[in-house]
């Protein structure tokens, strides 16, 4: 098993070098919040992100701590989703060129805001297609900008982590969502390096449950992801990022698609917030969870993102919610 490489030093490294260019997104004290879960509450709402969500902060310390010479080259990822958009921005603002390579099934506003951002985007039959041509691609000369298993990628992400302990530094429990897991490990990282006793619980649904199958396996194991929760939905966990889950998370709690949306519209209409399936899942998994933890428990909520349609919404409502 691979020995997880990202440290704290590299969260904070990150951070200086992407302030000033990424929201620092609000955290708060949540009354509905605590009153559903019997426990105080804190949110970080990282929903507001630029671009949409927390992928910007992996992506703009990756990009800046690539030489001139490697920015010359364009930069290629595979990603339908919050990646996509993220590198997008991150490309079109810095004036690089950006493919990204999407599956056909990736939902039309998805394709619109990465292309409204100024990067190409080539469409692939299915994940594993996209990876092959993007090696096809990085073989030619272009830069490959892993989604989630990249240490630079990884420790970007770790500093909302650092942001949410300075807002909130009572935490005791944070929930936060995997997809490939660059998230979870960069956050856990900066979380447990400066609150070695404060628990992280991973959150999946049970249509996307990448991390947990490769936990039972001791190994990635590609899983075909068939959750509304599309951000969740990354093809395998990598060595890099199990050795944190293994390392940092207390447990992975699984949820339904049907819960998350109604906790997607109940923080919608409590909070004002628009969230994804992948952000609104944390509350569904506390309030799993939160009956068994002290009454003194402060738990920390990660909003990762807000790139969804009402269209979407609709549609998951209809299907799910009035049947």
């Amino acid at each position: 098993m691979e020995r997880f490489d990202v440290a704290l030093s590299d969260v904070e490294a990150a951070r200086g070098r992407i302030s000033g260019r990424v929201r620092r997104t609000p955290a708060f004290d949540s009354q509905e919040v605590a009153t559903r879960l019997g426990r105080r509450a804190a949110l970080k709402l990282e929903a507001l992100q630029i671009a949409g969500s927390f992928k910007v902060r992996g992506v703009l310390n990756k990009i800046l701590c690539l030489s001139d010479t490697e920015r010359q080259k364009g930069l290629v990822t595979v990603s339908g989703g919050n990646h996509a958009i993220a590198l997008a921005y991150v490309a079109g603002t810095l004036g690089m060129k950006a493919l990204i390579l999407m599956s056909k099934a990736t939902p039309r506003f998805n394709i619109d805001l990465t292309t409204s951002y100024g990067a190409a985007i080539e469409l692939c039959e299915d994940a594993a297609e996209a990876f092959a041509k993007a090696e096809a691609y990085a073989n030619d000369g272009m830069l490959f900008i892993h989604p989630y298993d990249d240490p630079a990628i990884i420790a970007g992400h770790g500093t909302l982590g650092l942001e949410f302990l300075e807002d909130t530094p009572d935490l005791t429990h944070v929930f936060v969502s995997i997809g490939g897991g660059g998230f979870m490990s960069g956050v856990a990282t900066a979380l447990k390096a400066k609150r070695p006793d404060l628990t992280i619980y991973g959150v999946e649904t049970t249509g996307a449950p990448t991390m947990t199958e490769a936990l039972k396996a001791n190994a990635p194991v590609t899983i075909h992801a068939t959750s509304i929760a599309r951000t969740l939905g990354a093809p395998f966990a990598t060595h890099r990022t199990l050795s944190a889950a293994k390392q940092f998370l207390q447990d992975i709690i699984l949820v339904e698609d049907r819960p998350v949306v109604e906790d997607l519209t109940w923080i919608l209409q409590t909070e004002k917030v628009l969230c994804e399936p992948a952000a609104a899942c944390v509350l569904t998994a506390a309030a799993k969870v939160a009956p068994s933890l002290p009454k003194d428990s402060v738990i920390g909520l990660v909003l990762c993102g807000s790139n969804v349609s009402l269209d979407d919404l609709k549609s998951w409502r209809k299907s799910m919610l009035q049947v």
